[in-house]
């Protein structure tokens, strides 16, 4: 019924703002959503696969070295030894990237 409106009126089935919208929507999807969600992914990957001995950087910028990681409540804690000696607990979600092979590359 909207198809024949639409070529009736003499309009094209693109000029429809419905149309317009819906591929406004999967050109975003595409640019911005999916990529973002890969990258959630990898992350998520990332931190299911720490272990003791990497050297991690947190989202609030400290750098250090995985001494342990402990489930406390349903939560995962990460200790991190930030010098010699000096150890602290962070939540799993708070480690943001592994900085294991840029230490080796300097």
């Amino acid at each position: 019924m909207l198809l024949l409106q639409a070529q009736a009126a003499g309009g094209s089935l693109l000029s429809s703002p419905i149309v317009m919208l819906v591929l406004m929507f999967v050109i975003m999807w595409f640019f911005m959503i999916r990529p973002q969600r890969k990258q959630q992914k990898a992350l998520e990957a990332f931190r299911n696969s720490l272990a003791a001995g990497q050297q991690v950087v947190t989202s609030g910028g400290i750098y250090g070295t995985v001494k342990d990681i402990i489930n406390e409540n349903g939560r995962s804690i990460v200790v991190l030894e930030i010098a010699t000696g000096v150890k602290i607990k962070i939540d799993k979600s708070s480690v943001f990237a592994d900085m294991s092979a840029t230490a080796q590359q300097k």
